[in-house]
């Protein structure tokens, strides 16, 4: 089932919740290097737990990760580790949260390399699920494939976010994801 249906059989808060992110985040492309970051590590975060966890916790991640900033989180020591591992209200697991760091100094590696963590991105698209898979592998913590499509599927470098039939789907394309480039 696609996120789009999963959508329409919800109702509530919990429906608004996900209509919000699907309507306006999902599958658009993002050209902040800090606003990638941020989505990055959501999706690390979200390994094991449903997404809807991490919406209702994305307000305290942000307060949580210095509003995502990869210079900030870079800097980040052993005090910061055990601050976020109190913080009831984020994910408090450590090998995320190392992950969220580290991840970090290597994108301020490739922005120095590539002048920005997207154009890192846009440096190596196009490539199929399972070459970007080895590619996130060997550059960065906790990318298993799951968080790698979602990651590259919801920012608009891999395709199948939205169903063709989806209002939405149109207005992802008007913002040009990469994967409809031509």
């Amino acid at each position: 089932m696609s996120y789009c249906s999963y959508l329409n059989s919800m109702s509530g808060p919990r429906k608004e919740l996900h209509k919000s992110y699907h309507d306006n985040q999902y599958g658009f492309p993002i050209h902040n290097d800090d606003e990638l970051f941020a989505r990055l590590i959501l999706e690390i975060n979200q390994a094991g737990l449903s997404w809807e966890t991490i919406l209702k916790k994305q307000d305290a991640f942000r307060a949580a990760y210095d509003n995502f900033s990869i210079k900030k989180v870079a800097e980040y020591q052993e005090n910061d580790r055990e601050r976020l591992l109190n913080d009831p209200g984020i994910i408090r697991n450590r090998l995320k949260i190392n992950a969220a760091i580290e991840n970090a100094k290597t994108i301020l590696k490739l922005q120095q390399e590539f002048g920005s963590f997207e154009k890192w991105l846009d440096s190596h698209h196009p490539k199929s699920l399972a070459e970007w898979m080895k590619l996130f592998k060997k550059t960065f913590k906790f990318t298993g494939g799951e968080i790698v499509n979602e990651f590259l599927m919801s920012i608009g470098y891999l395709p199948g976010a939205h169903s063709t039939n989806c209002e939405i789907y149109h207005k992802t394309l008007e913002a040009k994801p990469a994967w409809n480039r031509k």
